[in-house]
């Protein structure tokens, strides 16, 4: 896994016009691109749901299978996450396939990223949830320290992705920002 060091870069320049205590504004969230691109990939990684159920609309025939109209079909946002097909190494964490300027090849096709679900049934909520990541990855990243105290895989997927020894960091609240 990659470890994505942001706090000297967004963060800091953010910081250096705030007074102690002063709030992030819109303007600030707006500046976070990278941040945001690492939390796009850790929902890529860890979606924070399973799947649901869907009905079929009309026949369909997928992969050589036919799938009648009125039949559930359940799909799960990990299994399309993790599809070397749509993401280039997918066990790899990079939040650079996030970049809207990103024109690889290897760039996922619309609706592939689906941890928020899409289309008509995306989240409501999404927005909120940006925001309260953005703010909480400010503040995690400006006044605390952690280091991740096992060198090894410590995910598990069984079938969703799961800490296998719990999630043992090693947090320590920095004396100044």
């Amino acid at each position: 896994m990659m470890c994505v060091s942001f706090r000297d870069t967004e963060h800091e320049e953010i910081a250096k016009n705030k007074g102690d205590g002063e709030a992030l504004t819109w303007e600030d969230l707006a500046k976070m691109k990278l941040t945001w691109r690492v939390a796009q990939e850790t929902l890529r990684v860890v979606p924070p749901i399973f799947g649901n159920f869907r009905r079929a609309l009309e026949d369909t025939e997928f992969d050589g299978y036919l799938i009648p109209k009125g039949w559930q079909v359940f799909w799960t946002a990990n299994v399309t996450h993790m599809d070397a097909s749509i993401f280039h190494e997918p066990a790899k964490f990079d939040p650079s396939r996030f970049e809207t300027e990103n024109q690889r090849a290897s760039a996922a096709p619309p609706f592939s990223f689906v941890a928020f679900g899409g289309g008509p049934r995306i989240c409501p909520g999404i927005e909120f949830s940006r925001i309260e990541t953005l703010v909480t990855m400010h503040h995690l990243v400006r006044q605390f320290r952690w280091k991740l105290c096992c060198k090894e895989d410590t995910f598990v997927r069984d079938p969703m992705p799961s800490p296998l020894l719990g999630l043992p960091v090693q947090i320590e609240h920095r004396a100044s920002p």
